[in-house]
């Protein structure tokens, strides 16, 4: 690679870097702003102060909003994950009736928008009676995440050798252990990425939310936050500081597995 290829793949690396971390930086320094402060532009302020993170705490009521949106994310992603790759193995390494049009009609989920299933499922929950609750969107997103996570861990296990199965085989293993004992280790950092994304879909769904859960208090911090932005349209510095306390754990756990969530992202680059 020649000096002008590598400066200028630095140089592009450079802009998007700050494509992302300068509004960012931005939404940091409004939210610093006292309560009620006019803020035009980027710039320091003044009086820093973290008044505007209390205010809106307690105006949002972010304590049990963000609580249920971790409750609903701890039901999500372990169940999603053992059913895609339930599913993503069974697809890759045994031999069914009807498996090619059942794994075909899967993919049709991947080109249907999720807003396409919001009223049949808005009613076959109130069949349920799971309507107003978390585990109406807990099932919906497990449902609705099946078509990208079988495709994905499909490919996972498409891509080991055929002679690891057999080895495993040879020795003994069962097909339980041979998936969660032999198979899953090997495909690790796929399936952490698939956690992840599961994690950042699961945390900023809005719009399932706002039809199957109705009772405010029983509402995810996205859609806590669209309301308060609404009440609280003209205090910029407390919209600020709402938006980051709604993305700070998504930021966080990004940053705790990206190497395994980049590492994820080749490996599936790769072996597809």
């Amino acid at each position: 690679m020649s000096l002008t290829d590598r400066l200028t793949g630095r140089a592009l690396i450079a802009l998007f870097c700050a494509g992302v971390l300068i509004p960012f930086a931005a939404l940091v320094l409004t939210a610093l702003n006292p309560p009620g402060t006019a803020v035009s532009g980027i710039g320091l302020p003044k009086d820093p102060t973290l008044a505007a993170f209390g205010d809106a705490w307690s105006a949002a009521g972010f304590g049990a909003l963000l609580t249920n949106s971790v409750f609903i994310v701890v039901g999500v992603v372990p169940l999603a994950l053992v059913c895609a790759t339930l599913a993503g193995y069974a697809f890759a390494t045994m031999d069914f009736r009807g498996k090619g049009p059942l794994f075909a009609l899967l993919l049709v989920g991947l080109t249907l928008p999720y807003e396409a299933a919001v009223v049949p499922l808005y009613y076959n929950m109130q069949s349920l009676g799971l309507t107003d609750t978390p585990y109406a969107l807990i099932f919906a997103l497990v449902g609705l995440y099946m078509p990208f996570g079988a495709f994905w861990m499909r490919q996972q296990f498409a891509s080991l050798p055929k002679e690891l199965r057999e080895a495993a085989a040879l020795d003994g293993a069962g097909e339980w252990t041979m998936l969660w004992r032999v198979l899953v280790p090997c495909i690790r950092p796929g399936l952490t990425t698939l956690g992840l994304l599961y994690f950042l879909w699961a945390w900023n769904q809005f719009l399932l939310t706002l039809i199957l859960i109705q009772t405010p208090g029983e509402r995810t911090a996205p859609a806590g936050l669209a309301f308060f932005v609404g009440a609280h349209s003209t205090d910029v510095p407390m919209l600020a500081a709402a938006t980051l306390i709604v993305i700070g754990p998504v930021v966080l756990v990004y940053l705790f597995f990206q190497r395994n969530f980049i590492a994820g992202m080749v490996s599936g680059a790769v072996k597809g």
